[in-house]
């Protein structure tokens, strides 16, 4: 065997498994590829998600503002209302003493008009 003969030997030996290797490699970097292309997919899915969940978080966070802006003003227009009803209670106790005593004297008045009617 001269060294010419070794190269081409090799050569006829190796070279359709090398190709058969080139062709496995090709078609794994195929897949790769596709892979590489679902897991991007998926990944602007994902980032889709998030814009919506973030977006309903905001949407939640606005609604929730304003949900407690309408509970404050509803707590001052209650306070303000209980202020008025106690004044109105307030007015209404310093009134009883006066109705009473205007009860007493109208009871006496009665009974000063049927002492004088019957004299």
């Amino acid at each position: 065997m001269t060294t010419e003969k070794i190269p081409s030997w090799i050569e006829r030996l190796l070279l359709p498994k090398l190709s058969a290797l080139e062709g496995e490699i090709k078609a794994i970097h195929g897949e790769i590829k596709a892979f590489n292309t679902r897991i991007d997919s998926i990944y602007e899915k994902v980032d889709s998600v998030n814009e919506r969940i973030d977006s309903l978080r905001n949407e939640t966070k606005a609604d929730m503002a304003r949900l407690e802006e309408r509970i404050d003003s509803l707590r001052n227009e209650t306070k303000t209302e209980f202020t008025a009803l106690n004044y109105r209670i307030d007015s209404l106790e310093k009134r009883i003493p006066v109705i009473e005593k205007i009860t007493a004297l109208e009871i006496k008045l009665a009974d000063l008009e049927k002492r004088l009617a019957i004299a």
